[in-house]
């Protein structure tokens, strides 16, 4: 008869003597007769993670949990940035973090202080090892690996089928998201997609400023659409370059020819790479799944719609979460959406869509004519309503004006 749940692997390496992991193995094989967990996760990437995390540093810590995911996550597969004044539960795994932030367009180039606010980066493998190594020596957490090929409702509360065995859970947590079957409807919602490919190189000489980190450099032929660089220097001859664009490209020659022309860099070797596409857009996506099920991370919406920025949405609708399942009994008393915010990612996103090319002047004004904090709690969505009048006054208004009429349907 078929395990409930199958390919179970635990690396070796990741747990901390030949001794624990047997005693995990042991847990694990007497946790997979299991048919009823109180909250299985669907997905065990930076979402399903996060919030198992929170549920593990909460009063619900020793509830049962199945995290199921069909990667291993033994590599560095992306790099999470985000800014911040406040403490993380993640800090102790932060890289790098920047007290200065560069951004450099075409006319205009300024290194800006971000005053108590810093730029912090966590690479995915760090922070996949890190909540692994903790929550793996816990013996009512279960990590296997699979293939969730459905998530429904069911008598017991809800079922995730499991390579055709199913297991039964009080709640399920879906974090399972493919961009490339995200097809919304283009009536309702403007929808793009944010291509990004990254190298971390390591040159000859020094070429890095350790102390700032580029957070965008608009230096490179836009095409009608929007296309920058980021660049997050760790010493003066090692740094990670990322190329974003909202439409497919040869991010290879991109790459190489900033590297070359932008930096002046021509003895470099190319020690890791990264990439990925996430959705861009203002569909509202759908908390509730079911009467026991709920979609978590992109697939619950948590992505920034107009920057792409998730990390700290995440970790902030993880803690809501663990809130709502100890206040409420449930997990769907999470704040939502703000319809002021949502509508400024929808006029952005139509402008980028139709204006790509522009996108360079708006985010040049944005940054010239506004104090960072501004800036900050703007894209945070904690700006007031008098802040966001005093910034969206510093932009051109033609092209907003144009996609609020459309949108309005004058």
């Amino acid at each position: 008869m078929r395990s409930a749940v199958p390919c179970v692997r635990t690396r070796l390496r990741e747990l901390r003597s030949v001794a624990d992991y047997e005693q995990h193995l042991m847990r694990v094989n007497i946790a997979m007769k299991m048919k009823h967990y109180d909250f299985i996760f669907a997905g065990g990437g930076l979402a399903g993670l996060s919030l198992a995390y929170h549920l593990a540093h909460s009063p619900l810590r020793d509830r049962s949990i199945l995290i199921v995911d069909r990667d291993p996550k033994d590599r560095n597969d992306r790099t999470w940035c985000f800014w911040t004044r406040r403490p993380t539960l993640f800090d102790a795994i932060v890289q790098r973090e920047w007290s200065q932030i560069d951004f450099v367009g075409e006319g205009f180039a300024r290194r800006i202080g971000l005053g108590d606010y810093r730029y912090k980066m966590i690479r995915g493998l760090d922070f996949y090892r890190h909540v692994r190594q903790e929550m793996g020596a816990r013996p009512n957490i279960v990590f296997a690996q699979g293939h969730v090929e459905r998530v429904e409702d069911s008598a017991e509360g809800a079922q995730v089928w499991i390579a055709g065995e199913p297991v039964s859970a009080a709640w399920v947590f879906d974090s399972r998201f493919d961009a490339k079957n995200f097809v919304p409807n283009p009536a309702r919602c403007r929808c793009l997609t944010q291509h990004f490919k990254g190298w971390e190189i390591e040159t000859a000489s020094d070429a890095f400023e350790p102390t700032a980190a580029t957070l965008l450099d608009f230096r490179t032929p836009q095409k009608n659409a929007t296309r920058f660089f980021y660049v997050l220097s760790f010493s003066r001859r090692r740094a990670l370059i990322e190329y974003v664009t909202t439409r497919a490209d040869r991010y290879d020659d991109a790459l190489e020819e900033y590297i070359k022309k932008g930096l002046g860099i021509g003895d470099y070797k190319i020690v890791a790479t990264e990439g990925g596409v996430n959705p861009m857009s203002a569909y509202v996506f759908p908390r509730r799944a079911g009467a026991r099920i709920m979609n978590i991370g992109t697939r619950g919406g948590q992505i920034k719609p107009s920057t792409g920025y998730a990390f700290l949405r995440i970790q902030q609708d993880s803690a809501a979460i663990v809130q709502s399942l100890l206040t409420r009994g449930h997990p769907f008393d999470v704040p939502a959406p703000s319809r002021r915010y949502r509508l400024y990612d929808t006029l952005m996103l139509d402008v980028m869509q139709r204006h790509g090319d522009q996108i360079e002047s708006l985010f040049s004004a944005l940054f010239k004519s506004n104090p960072i904090a501004r800036v900050l709690r703007f894209l945070d969505e904690e700006g007031t309503l008098a802040e966001n009048a005093q910034l969206i006054a510093s932009l051109p208004p033609q092209l907003f004006l144009q996609a609020l009429f459309r949108k309005r349907g004058f």
